[in-house]
């Protein structure tokens, strides 16, 4: 039996690239970036004006001139007019391309306009105001987004108005979930009263969804042949295998001896953790990784976000900061066992991340996950932690990723 530091280090040493690929941009939604992306030409590529007004001479203001004849309307768009008289103006739309006789914008709030003449109203005007110039953001192959982020709508934004109809993405694994069970049944079947629908390969191919990873599923009853050739036949075509369930010291449980059998390295077996001790991991060949979890939803969860998520962020070269919060309440948990807790997060007034103890009914209490929003991993080496402290969280809500 392993720590969670160990597990953690032999996960991390298993990281691996799987190269990369071209993908339309409006279809990269979630898939992380192989490469910067650059821009194509200035941004903003004129000078484009910020509000809705009069764009005029600022030294004609300055000599006292108030009053401006409209000479021509600009929407975003035209083609820029030009004033070449101090008293003209022309009357600009957000976004249009300021013309090159003008300098300083008016918005409409400041103004009185009647019988074609525009009055400026206020007398603290600045030269340039209202104005986003030419190349302030970026300039013409300047990065503007950089390469090791995940895909997201801003980032799509900006690839559209830069014209990178296709990105350079991280390559993702072929990845087979594998639920293993006797006692389950499809979700569309109804249970006996000694039997329960399958879930947690639904939810280990839901979160990777998240990454843009469409993962297969497969189930295997607990029979010893059929697990060794269906798991022979996935080491043959996967590049990842999840599996989940049939690692703990049942009679029944045969997929570490399956595994062993199929020359699968075995780099540890359970985990000083609660939830989450059988966790298994291995490799085979050195080319597919195998990531055997617990059957017990909370486990399983739990084991996937402290060690599969960040193998596979760190694979795909995704930066990802630490996360810590404070303890809400005293807790106690007399084991010698790392333990993982179910907290509820929010943020008080003085800005700090509170972490309130959620209890549950153990690692098969899948629903009191729906009120939790992340794992809060308390020290080994304590049974005793109280209210105030400072702990590493592993978050699971979306809303506060």
């Amino acid at each position: 039996m392993v720590s969670v530091e160990e597990a953690e280090k032999i996960t991390q040493s298993k990281t691996k690239d799987y190269g990369t690929e071209n993908v339309p941009f409006d279809k990269a939604l979630g898939r992380v970036l192989a490469e910067d992306f650059k821009a194509d030409r200035d941004i903003p590529p004129y000078n484009r004006v910020a509000m809705d007004g009069i764009a005029i001479q600022y030294e004609a203001f300055l000599n006292g001139v108030r009053s401006f004849a409209i000479k021509a309307t600009q929407a975003a768009g035209d083609i820029p007019s030009a004033i070449h008289q101090p008293n003209e103006c022309i009357e600009i739309m957000t976004g249009a391309a300021l013309p090159d006789t003008a300098d300083t914008v008016i918005r409409y709030e400041d103004l009185n306009i009647n019988n074609g003449i525009a009055t400026i109203q206020i007398d603290n005007i600045r030269k340039g105001q209202n104005i986003h110039f030419k190349g302030t953001d970026k300039k013409t192959n300047d990065v503007v987004v950089p390469a090791h982020q995940i895909v997201t709508p801003i980032v799509i934004n900006i690839a559209a108005s830069v014209g990178s109809t296709e990105l350079c993405v991280k390559k993702l694994p072929k990845v087979v979930v594998i639920s293993t069970g006797n006692e389950l049944i499809d979700v569309n079947q109804i249970p006996s009263p000694y039997q329960i629908r399958s879930s947690n390969n639904y939810t280990i191919k839901a979160v990777l969804q998240q990454y843009g990873l469409t993962a297969d599923m497969l189930h295997i009853p607990d029979d010893p042949t059929t697990t060794k050739q269906q798991i022979q036949h996935c080491l043959s075509q996967y590049d990842l295998i999840i599996l989940c369930g049939g690692i703990s010291m049942g009679k029944f449980d045969y997929i570490p001896s399956v595994l062993e059998k199929l020359s699968v390295q075995k780099l540890f077996h359970k985990v000083k953790q609660r939830p989450g001790k059988p966790f298994w991991f291995g490799c085979y060949q050195d080319n597919v990784l195998v990531f055997a979890f617990p059957g017990n939803p909370v486990s399983m969860f739990m084991c996937l976000y402290r060690y599969f998520l960040p193998w596979l962020d760190a694979s795909l070269k995704i930066i990802t900061p630490t996360i810590h919060a404070v303890l809400g309440a005293d807790v106690t948990f007399n084991s010698s066992l790392q333990y993982f807790l179910q907290v509820k997060l929010n943020v008080n007034n003085e800005g700090q991340l509170i972490a309130t103890p959620m209890a549950g009914n153990g690692s098969g209490d899948y629903a009191n996950l729906t009120e939790a929003d992340a794992f809060m991993e308390l020290p080994l080496e304590r049974n005793t932690f109280i209210k105030g402290e400072v702990f590493k969280i592993w978050l699971f809500k979306q809303g506060f990723r």
